[in-house]
């Protein structure tokens, strides 16, 4: 039976410190959920601080790496997937994601954000600033949503799963 997958999407070096706590609790409710949590698989912001929630919970954890090999990978990351991609990952990253949750606000957020929507998957933006949730609802109004903890990201999230076609 195929593992229900959490993509959490964020800045690496310019994550803030609210960033970091959030995408920590999202780790650790993924984890308590059953749910399988997808990184960019790196040591570093939002990824590695969703692994180390996903970690602290007993979860299973998958990282979608840039590179050809492990060199800055989470020491969370339970399973290691080797792209040699660079930022083309972030199209893996986000088909590979029953449902994504933005932490955070970078450059490489924004383009798996776009690639999510425009490959119709569901979003949820977890505590950004009025002009990105506009921007991105503008773009697709039926799958983004909005949070404003961690705690109704993950709300969003069963909101989404219970909305999806029974396969």
């Amino acid at each position: 039976m195929k593992k229900t997958v959490i993509g959490v999407m964020g800045p690496g070096t310019r994550a803030t410190a609210t960033d970091l706590q959030n995408a920590y609790q999202l780790g650790y409710h993924i984890a308590n959920a059953g749910w399988v949590l997808l990184t960019g698989g790196r040591k570093t912001g939002v990824m590695d601080a969703a692994s180390q929630g996903a970690k602290a919970a007993g979860g299973l954890t998958v990282g979608i790496l840039p590179n050809d090999g492990i060199k800055g990978i989470s020491e969370a990351v339970d399973i290691a997937i080797i792209t040699d991609l660079g930022n083309a990952r972030n199209n893996v990253n986000v088909l590979s994601a029953d449902a994504v949750i933005a932490c955070g606000m970078g450059l490489g957020t924004v383009s798996e954000i776009a690639l999510a929507l425009k490959n119709g998957k569901s979003v949820v933006l977890l505590g950004q600033d009025w002009h990105s949730q506009q921007f991105f609802r503008d773009l697709a109004p039926e799958n983004v949503f909005l949070a404003d903890s961690p705690q109704t990201a993950i709300t969003a999230v069963q909101k989404i799963l219970s909305s999806r076609p029974l396969p």
